[in-house]
């Protein structure tokens, strides 16, 4: 009898090989996702419901803040539709940094007992993540419908802008996922740059409210091309700036170093975590 034997070495394995040990656990990429889908509605009473009360919740706080309060010129669009454009997007990626992030932490035990390619863990958040997102997708629908306004040709762009936005949640949960191995301080920084994040991407207002002297601060944060590129392919009206594009750049260079980096420590995190 023949017994195949497959070694792993840390030293040699390189990143097509990488790949390829990912692709084979494909299977095990989607059963986690799965199960986290499971576990995080599990023993509730409202199950998927929560997934709609979430952002109507924050809706409606900044349709009464924002919207009546400090009363944002959205133009042509209802506020509404627009923060929840905006939201839709963000909240995706916010889900995306923080489980991500905190991922291999809390699959301490896994890692310990057997072997598998360690990126399935972040990777299982981005697909859980898609849940929500449909599901806040669906409920920007209505308010189309029910507002009674028409999508243009810029639709054609959606995929790209929530490719972005893929990538970026993902760029950002892969280093913090592997930092936190080492430096547990950043348990504590994630919350913190969700809240920080919200406020500095324009989700709840548009950017042209930005003053012109704080614009290229403003292009430095890529999420502020995705929201704002979303909600243009979807709604229309100026274009999201060159400049956030050029950040998205960025970004996708520190995906690739993310990888590097998140590969170096794989073989030691079961000593780590």
């Amino acid at each position: 009898m023949r017994n195949d034997v497959t070694v792993i070495d840390a030293e040699k394995t390189d990143y097509a090989e990488g790949f390829r040990d990912l692709f084979r656990h494909r299977e095990l990429l989607f059963m986690m996702a799965w199960r986290d889908l499971r576990v995080r509605y599990a023993q509730t009473v409202l199950g998927l419901v929560w997934a709609v009360i979430q952002p109507l919740a924050t809706l409606l706080v900044f349709t009464l803040l924002f919207g009546r309060g400090i009363k944002i010129d959205t133009g042509s669009i209802p506020y509404p539709v627009f923060a929840l454009a905006g939201m839709s997007v963000w909240s995706y990626f916010s889900y995306v940094m923080s489980q991500a992030g905190n991922s291999i932490i809390s699959s301490g035990d896994m890692i310990k007992k057997t072997y598998f390619p360690r990126l399935v863990i972040p990777l299982s958040k981005a697909i859980v993540g898609f849940v929500d997102f449909g599901v806040t997708l669906l409920f920007l629908v209505g308010l189309l419908v029910a507002y009674r306004i028409a999508p243009t040709i810029n639709l054609l762009w959606l995929p790209f802008y929530v490719a972005m936005t893929v990538v970026c949640g993902l760029t950002v949960g892969i280093w913090l996922s592997a930092l936190t191995i080492r430096f547990r301080d950043f348990q504590h920084v994630i919350p913190f740059m969700v809240q920080l994040g919200l406020y500095a991407t324009p989700v709840a207002y548009p950017a042209s409210v930005i003053p012109e002297k704080y614009r290229f601060l403003f292009a430095l944060n890529p999420m502020a091309a995705a929201v704002e590129g979303f909600r243009w392919s979807v709604l229309g009206g100026e274009p999201p700036s060159s400049g956030s594009h050029y950040a998205f750049a960025g970004v996708l260079v520190l995906f690739v170093l993310g990888i590097r980096y998140f590969r170096k420590i794989e073989f030691s995190m079961a000593d780590l975590v």
